[in-house]
């Protein structure tokens, strides 16, 4: 399964845009409850507004929220954010940590986003169980469990720690692609021969075919055509 998905998306990458550790950790707070695109669409603005933790600590909240505001839980986002740059002022020097148990002292930093923030900004090695990588990895029988933390364990056993942020990349690339959680694209999927859900949605790969999503589409079908998904 995993050559598969290798296969499948070999430049899997985290989808949120961003320039510095910072930036990076406001965009996956912004994230929750909300889509890549739509936070995409806000942090041109933000990013240039608020360059540093300082930045964030010192903010007028009606501004930022103003800012923040088509993601969704604004108010709450801008706490977080605020608190965020002035936890980093006082115990950081301003600047984002690069250990886990640093980062999820922080407001508004989750394990998760800690993991997404020190695979992409500190290049170390980490597993983020969003709601696509958790649904994935039980649909596959790699775990029943459903504690985040508890699927980061089970999975990480089972995966090498150098393909973990990779892994992760490429997995919740396949839940919105390929697999849904309503209907997934059985029949139009590369991982169907290993799948042990295979059957969940449509099997036929015509039927299949048109609820793959993304740019990759063309190559993931071309892969399943040429014998990838053969079962």
């Amino acid at each position: 399964m995993l050559r598969s998905l290798e296969a499948a998306f070999p430049d899997a990458h985290c989808e949120l845009d961003f320039g510095t550790p910072l930036d990076l950790a406001v965009a996956v707070i912004l994230s929750a409850q909300c889509t890549d695109k739509r936070v995409n669409e806000v942090t041109p603005a933000l990013f240039a507004r608020y360059r540093t933790a300082a930045d964030y600590a010192g903010a007028d909240r009606a501004e930022l929220e103003e800012l923040i505001r088509p993601t969704g839980f604004f108010r709450n986002k801008a706490t977080a954010l605020m608190g965020l740059g002035a936890a980093l002022v006082e115990r950081f020097d301003g600047e984002l940590p690069g250990r886990l148990k640093d980062l999820v002292t922080l407001p508004g930093v989750g394990r998760k986003t800690a993991n997404v923030i020190l695979g992409e900004a500190f290049g170390v090695p980490g597993i983020t169980v969003d709601t696509h990588f958790g649904r994935l990895v039980r649909r596959w029988g790699w775990t029943e469990l459903e504690d985040p933390v508890k699927v980061e364990h089970a999975v990480g056993e089972l995966i090498p720690r150098k393909d973990w942020t990779m892994l992760s990349h490429r997995v919740i690339f396949h839940g919105r692609r390929v697999c849904h959680a309503r209907k997934p694209a059985c029949g139009a999927c590369v991982l169907a021969k290993d799948c042990p859900s295979f059957g969940e949605g449509p099997t036929g790969f015509v039927e299949a075919a048109k609820l793959v999503r993304g740019p990759e589409t063309e190559h993931l079908l071309a892969l399943v055509a040429d014998g990838g998904a053969a079962r």
